[in-house]
């Protein structure tokens, strides 16, 4: 939940909240807790007693207000509202240079699959993750930060205002993987495809995949098998595809 008018976004979940002090604890502006937590985050309040920002113990109920959630596991933070970086060349130089991977989200619409993207990226060590601007993309948001269990201070979420233009940009520099159920490459041959050099791997919307152009755009296109016998499902969800996807990509 965002506080429009100080700028704010509520972080609620323990590993959400433990791993935002851990890294970024100067951004957290105030920090709420039921009596169950009111001995985890010592060494936070001491830090936030020393820059004189407020801590207080309070009820599940004002929890609830805070972060909009009855998940936040007895803590909210509110720190000031993140900013997404535009991407731009010298980023993506910086990424080529260090050899880095980045996963492209094709207007992905829940925010809790895009908290479970981030962590899957967290994870296997993804550290770029990037987001078009539009409104069927989410971003980040209360939900995505807790799904995310602390993995959103690991990684760098950018935003693009076109998914093509940036494909095309990174055409010869990156791998461009697009992913899809109809696709005939196996996500195993990720390894053999990217003969050392970075992935730009795609991942598509929760109902309709990537899009035409997007696929057009991509240099390969990869599925994950479905197991023995008759297939009763006819995908998986984005963020359980990604943590395959990412785990074979990582193995290369």
């Amino acid at each position: 939940m965002k506080n429009t008018q100080k700028k704010e976004l509520a972080v609620c979940g323990l590993n959400a909240v433990k791993a935002l002090a851990a890294v970024h604890g100067d951004k957290i502006r105030r920090l709420y807790f039921n009596d169950e937590r009111r001995f985890d985050f010592g060494d936070l309040c001491k830090q936030m007693a020393a820059r004189k920002a407020p801590y207080n113990l309070v009820q599940n109920e004002d929890l609830e207000k805070l972060c909009g959630s009855v998940h936040h596991q007895g803590v909210v933070a509110m720190m000031e509202e993140p900013r997404i970086v535009t991407l731009n060349t010298d980023i993506t130089d910086g990424w080529l240079h260090r050899k880095e991977s980045a996963i492209l989200l094709d207007r992905v619409g829940n925010a809790n699959n895009l908290g479970a993207i981030v962590r899957s990226a967290a994870f296997f060590g993804f550290k770029n993750i990037i987001i078009p601007i539009d409104e069927a993309q989410s971003s980040i948001t209360t939900s995505s930060y807790r799904v995310a269990q602390g993995g959103m201070e690991y990684v760098n979420i950018y935003c693009i205002h076109s998914i093509t233009r940036l494909l095309q940009a990174m055409k010869g520099k990156m791998v461009r993987f697009g992913t899809d159920v109809t696709a005939d490459e196996p996500v195993s041959a990720i390894g053999m495809l990217r003969k050392g050099k970075p992935a730009l791997i795609v991942l598509g919307n929760e109902e309709h995949g990537i899009s035409k152009d997007v696929r057009q755009h991509c240099d390969y296109v990869v599925t994950i098998p479905y197991g023995a016998g008759d297939r009763q499902l006819e995908s998986l969800n984005v963020a359980q595809a990604s943590a395959i996807i990412l785990y074979e990509c990582s193995r290369s």
